[in-house]
């Protein structure tokens, strides 16, 4: 299995992300910004959290012009699976890859906490590791991780069992709880929470870990 974790100026937490992969026994590349192409034979790109660029314009958006969003995308829509945390949650929705946007947060205080989660659904290879329902507890660490959609947008997720983690006290205004979505081919998941900083024991927890091990699963060769 191999998986590539994409580094932005301001990423911070590619390094956890890639550990996380490699502890659930993917073969890890780091791909820089400036890279036009991906590696060859990926199962799985991971798109980190940070402050990509600064966070300047809006969170996300200049990387969504770098040159290696293009070859991002593309991965997306071969059906290739993605995960993006916190920035890269933010990332994916100024690709457009996910859609909605995420705003300053309620409040306008950055937030770096403990928080509480409802699994939503078990259908995807990122949360097949859980029950549907189940309460599980991730770190957040953002300021602008408020999700907001239009109507039509947040209706589409919730009838097509695309809402992946809601928010058990939501910490930010996010619309319906929101905390992570799935794409329509359910192979893209963006989400504020950070698996990879629960994923072992002495990280403090390891509710996280239970995504890794299922992408793992699902990915693994026959």
């Amino acid at each position: 299995m191999k998986a590539a974790v994409i580094v932005f100026p301001g990423s911070n937490c590619d390094r956890d992300l890639a550990v996380a992969f490699r502890a659930a026994g993917f073969e890890t590349q780091m791909v820089w910004h400036k890279e036009t192409d991906l590696p060859a034979g990926l199962d799985l790109v991971g798109v980190p959290g940070g402050f990509s660029y600064g966070d300047y314009l809006r969170c996300g958006a200049i990387a969504a012009q770098s040159p290696v969003a293009a070859a991002l995308r593309a991965f997306a829509d071969r059906g290739g699976h993605v995960i993006g945390i916190c920035n890269g949650f933010q990332i994916l929705t100024e690709t457009r890859i996910l859609p909605g946007a995420l705003l300053q947060n309620a409040g306008i205080k950055y937030i770096c906490r403990q928080v509480g989660l409802r699994v939503e659904t078990a259908d995807s290879a990122f949360t097949g590791g859980y029950a549907a329902g189940q309460e599980i507890t991730l770190p957040i660490a953002h300021h602008e991780g408020n999700y907001t959609a239009d109507p039509e947008t947040l209706a589409r997720l919730r009838g097509e069992d695309r809402i992946a983690f809601r928010y058990l006290d939501t910490p930010n205004g996010a619309a319906d709880d929101i905390a992570g979505i799935l794409s329509e081919n359910r192979r893209v998941l963006g989400m504020m929470p950070h698996p990879e900083r629960a994923a072992d024991p002495a990280l403090g927890g390891s509710d996280g870990a239970a995504l890794f091990a299922s992408l793992a699963g699902l990915l693994a060769p026959a």
